[in-house]
């Protein structure tokens, strides 16, 4: 039996129960996993709240780290024993065991904590894709970042320094804007208090920049659009502030010509060796020291309904993690 959140019904953090579970052998090309420490990401809510619906019940958790336990038949890149990471469908990650598909799990090396393995790979990953197979970038290039105090946004600060590539970010206090400056941004618009698209014509002397990597969503849309350079593409990856309405393709035009996408993480890691391929270089990012994991936010796994309201009121910054 292993401890395992799970939800009955859509709704808010109040939802969310601890339960025992059966954990049981893992079949052909799964593996079983005990867990160290499990991530939190906005995925997690929106799945939660019924925004990407679940089917009842429902356990939650993308992200985890631990020891392999078992390894069912077909499985050749994992054995009894090793540290393992992942960030992986189905959901399922809170818990402290569970039976799962082996494809998406990857071999953590021993310089990374289990606590790093588990605050690191959905975001990580997310960073990679955004990098290097959703738009050209080069060093010299300038994106804009929109939360880039959050846990995505600090890792992309230091991969685009540790690539030569410009990055301007927004984030929702001082505070927040002072950390993604530690961490690489080469600038950081505080929305509340600026008129962020505007900053951003300043600071590109008008040009604009070559890609928008945006998850927060509805209230920075519009402006990530007018943002753009010609030909820009603009990555809508995520919608903390809700869901992007439908809009008239049309504009794209006469705005330059932009491109606009719509990806998740989980297309680009679907193959097993593409996600393996992803995690090495996320994985090299750390151990060459260009990436920093700091963790900023540990709840124990039965308070990970406060966790919850701690993302969604946009209290954290950094990486959090669910500690077992």
């Amino acid at each position: 039996m292993a401890r395992t959140v799970i939800i009955e019904e859509h709704g808010g953090a109040d939802a969310l129960a601890l339960v025992d579970r059966p954990v049981g052998e893992p079949g052909q090309g799964e593996v079983r996993i005990a867990h160290k420490a499990c991530g939190l990401n906005f995925i997690d809510v929106y799945q939660r709240s019924g925004l990407y619906p679940l089917q009842m019940p429902a356990a939650l958790g993308m992200e985890a780290s631990g020891v392999i336990e078992a390894v069912g038949e077909g499985v050749k890149h994992l054995s009894v024993g090793d540290r393992a990471a992942y960030a992986s469908m189905p959901p399922g990650a809170y818990c402290e065991a569970r039976v799962m598909p082996a494809a998406q799990v990857c071999k953590l090396p021993d310089e990374i904590s289990f606590e790093q393995g588990a605050a690191m790979m959905l975001k990580g990953l997310t960073v990679q894709y955004l990098f290097h197979r959703t738009t050209p970038l080069k060093a010299g290039d300038t994106v804009l970042f929109h939360a880039a105090a959050g846990g995505v946004g600090l890792i992309a600060c230091q991969w685009a320094r540790s690539e030569g590539i410009r990055l301007i970010g927004t984030a929702g206090t001082d505070e927040k804007c002072a950390l993604a400056l530690a961490h690489g941004a080469d600038a950081c618009i505080n929305y509340r208090t600026e008129d962020w698209a505007a900053r951003v014509q300043e600071l590109t002397d008008g040009a604009g920049v070559d890609a928008v990597m945006d998850a927060v969503g509805a209230d920075t849309f519009e402006g990530s659009l007018d943002s753009l350079k010609p030909l820009g593409m603009m990555i809508s990856f995520g919608n903390a502030s809700g869901p992007v309405p439908p809009f008239n393709i049309g504009l794209l035009g006469p705005k330059g010509s932009l491109k606009i996408t719509r990806p998740t993480l989980f297309t680009h890691i679907a193959d097993h060796q593409a996600c393996q391929d992803m995690a090495a270089m996320l994985f090299d990012k750390v151990q060459s020291g260009a990436v920093e994991i700091k963790i900023s936010q540990r709840f124990a796994l039965e308070d990970v309904a406060e966790a919850h309201r701690a993302l969604e009121a946009r209290k954290t910054t950094g990486q959090t993690i669910l500690t077992l």
